[in-house]
């Protein structure tokens, strides 16, 4: 067994708007509204994550892993130059909490990051492996791309979930 029971400490970190992908272990600290966008194809132990922060780009590209429309696209581009199939590749979707109260007419950043980015995996014909997104608690998520992917979820709440 390893000195770290979660192993998080081998993953290489992103921070807001970066994206990245390989086979090697990846994580993102600290998502509030943000969603961790992850796909994974198992043929290849290969994944792609990006720490999302707007649901859309509007034209902007010089931070494609910012923005669910681009980052879902700059991801997928990424993981076929590198062998993978859209049949092969699954995904998992962590955040978009809704960190803050918001009037009754306005919905809330955390509401629209998760929309875009599921409503752009339905397009792509992306299936959702797991998805842990919305209430009012932030998350960490590490994942670990090798066979069928290791997922670890720590939430602000002091509760943990592995998968």
């Amino acid at each position: 067994m390893e000195n770290n029971f979660f192993g998080e400490e081998t993953a290489v970190i992103l921070g807001l708007g970066e994206h990245r992908v390989g086979t090697h272990p990846m994580g993102t600290i600290g998502l509030g509204s943000c969603i961790a966008l992850i796909l994974h194809d198992r043929r290849k132990s290969l994944a792609g994550f990006a720490h999302i922060m707007l649901p859309e780009s509007r034209g902007n590209l010089d931070r494609p892993g910012k923005f669910a429309d681009t980052a879902t696209s700059v991801l997928l581009e990424e993981m076929e130059r590198l062998g993978s199939t859209k049949f092969s590749i699954t995904a998992l979707v962590i955040g978009g909490a809704s960190m803050f109260e918001f009037s009754a007419g306005s919905l809330n950043i955390g509401e629209r990051n998760t929309a875009a980015v599921k409503d752009l995996l339905c397009e792509q014909g992306i299936r959702i492996e797991h998805e842990e997104t919305g209430g009012k608690v932030g998350r960490s998520v590490y994942y670990w791309p090798e066979g069928k992917g290791r997922l670890i979820i720590k939430r602000s709440d002091g509760t943990c979930i592995a998968l």
